[in-house]
């Protein structure tokens, strides 16, 4: 079975710091791209940073550039988000999810985890 589980979600004061874990079974990890979108309320979801199969390749939102940082574990098939300078708008349901082309739109992503909630206070 394909399963993307994601964790590392949790409660922060605006300045803090989190980490986000996704875990992938099922696939050939160096063969998708991952990536993690998250989704407000009110919003639409929206890519916030990718990397490639390789890990040579990364994308990043401009709401997030300079305070994120994405990283694969091929060796552990784990994908990262370091969160760093967290501020009350990066209040999302944060999810990873994969494609077989590098791209960080919604829409060109064919698997989801289930997500995991950041909330940060200010």
């Amino acid at each position: 079975e394909v399963q993307l589980v994601e964790s590392g979600g949790g409660s922060a004061q605006a300045g803090g710091s989190l980490r986000l874990s996704c875990t992938a079974s099922g696939l050939g990890f160096d063969d998708y791209s991952m990536g993690w979108f998250r989704h407000a309320p009110g919003k639409e979801r929206e890519g916030v940073s990718c990397i490639s199969g390789e890990g040579l390749a990364t994308y990043y939102s401009n709401f997030v550039k300079g305070r994120f940082t994405i990283f694969r574990d091929r060796a552990q098939n784990t994908l990262y988000l370091q969160l760093n300078n967290l501020a009350p708008e990066d209040t999302a349901m944060y999810y990873c999810a994969a494609s077989r082309t590098f791209s960080c739109l919604p829409g060109a992503q064919a698997l989801w985890g289930q997500g995991t909630q950041v909330t940060v206070s200010s």
